[in-house]
């Protein structure tokens, strides 16, 4: 199914993106999915994100906070559409199939087993889909003790490990960010541009069925801590802003109130920061603090005289001192105060974004691609789509009618 020509258009003048032409078909709520799917549109895809129509996708509803919508959706959910499909019905399933029939790519993060009662389970697909590239995207992946389990971003990360490693000893904690649903949707999204890539080049390919789990991503995530714990036998202890692996490496308060950070990475920037940055040389020429791992196991004396150094300059005159030193640095922001960072209003990350509310700011992607403007669709109302799609598969104003009477689609400008 072709990008729709306002699709290729909002991608930039004369680069509509280079996936530009991939339809994408998404059954996706929360978080994981969505991620993947709206990278894939940020490259210039078109994404149709498929919704029950019983109020969609449930992240559109957990807050309120943006102009009467969820942040969590209007961060995940730009640049696609929306169409309302009653999946429990046989109507609403063959309509799917329809889609799935013009499309490239199939993502899905459905409950445990709901994608293979709908029949489209790998084999169903490559029976029936042949060319589909089909991702499913699940909590603790096939064949294991837990696989039968509901998976969120919080419960993955404390099976996995990552919460043991994060926070204080007495205190582990959830990373801010949902780094499990990010990090396997970003995984989803690069399992699928191989699978392209490599058709690109007339690759054999094994078969078009991807499984990535929430569990695996962040088991690889913890690689250095995993590989730590096996060979040394021992669990390290999570240091808040710090590092259990290199040392000095922390934050550190400042006579005026904010917080430094500064870091290290070998030997050499660890003599720069004792000599010509707390003016101690020697610590720089003490046996006790010659290597990484010397310096790691008397962190505490390292740590209490840069902290003293610190707290007697402000935060301004440390980040000087440091970056004529060559040392790494960074101050310590609240995402208040970063919303106006310099580093983002300097070089234009933001732009401007449509939704069912109103416009509202939407950073860049991350990825900069020389003469290509990310298109920075809008964000999709509950269905708004609906229509425009099913007549783009064949169905008529009388056909649309019947499956909206029959509850097969949602009504129009349906709100939960």
């Amino acid at each position: 199914m072709a990008a729709s020509p306002q699709d290729t258009a909002s991608s930039g003048p004369g680069n509509p993106g280079p996936l530009a032409g991939i339809t994408v078909v998404a059954l996706e709520q929360a978080v994981s999915a969505p991620m993947c799917t709206r990278t894939l549109a940020d490259f210039g895809a078109r994404v149709i994100k498929v919704e029950n129509p019983d109020g969609g996708d449930f992240a559109r509803y957990y807050d309120d906070v943006v102009n009467g919508q969820a942040a969590h959706f209007v961060w995940v959910n730009r640049g696609k559409e929306s169409i309302t499909l009653d999946l429990k019905s046989a109507a609403g399933v063959e309509i799917l199939h329809r889609l799935l029939s013009r499309a490239d790519v199939l993502v899905s993060n459905l409950a445990p087993g709901a994608v293979a009662r709908l029949g489209l389970s790998p084999a169903e697909l490559a029976e029936r889909h042949p060319d589909l590239i089909s991702v499913e995207i699940d909590g603790f992946g096939a064949g294991g003790p837990l696989s039968h389990k509901r998976a969120y971003d919080l419960l993955v990360q404390a099976e996995s490990g990552v919460c043991a490693v994060t926070g204080t000893a007495d205190a582990p904690a959830k990373p801010g960010p949902p780094v499990a649903d990010v990090t396997t949707g970003l995984y989803a999204a690069l399992s699928i541009l191989a699978q392209l890539c490599g058709r690109g080049r007339g690759a054999v390919t094994s078969g078009n069925s991807i499984a990535v789990s929430l569990f695996d991503t962040m088991a690889e995530m913890m690689g250095y801590h995993l590989t730590y714990a096996r060979h040394s036998g021992v669990d390290l202890l999570p240091l808040g802003m710090s590092s259990p692996a290199v040392a000095p490496y922390g934050a550190y308060a400042t006579a005026d109130g904010r917080t430094v950070v500064l870091g290290t990475t070998n030997d050499r920037e660890w003599r720069r920061l004792a000599t010509d940055i707390i003016g101690r040389p020697d610590l720089a020429a003490d046996e006790r603090f010659r290597t990484n791992p010397d310096r790691v196991r008397h962190r505490a004396e390292i740590d209490e005289a840069i902290a003293a150094w610190c707290l007697r300059h402000d935060l301004a005159q440390i980040q000087k001192i440091a970056d004529d030193a060559g040392i790494g640095n960074s101050c310590y922001n609240k995402p208040s105060e970063v919303i106006d960072h310099p580093q983002l209003v300097e070089r234009d990350r933001w732009r401007t974004i449509e939704t069912p509310n109103g416009p509202i700011p939407s950073l860049l992607p991350p990825a900069v691609i020389d003469g290509f403007e990310p298109p920075m669709g809008a964000v999709p109302g509950l269905g708004a789509h609906t229509d425009a799609i099913l007549a783009e598969i064949g169905c008529g104003a009388g056909d649309i009618a019947r499956l909206r009477e029959s509850g097969v689609i949602g009504a129009a400008g349906v709100r939960r």
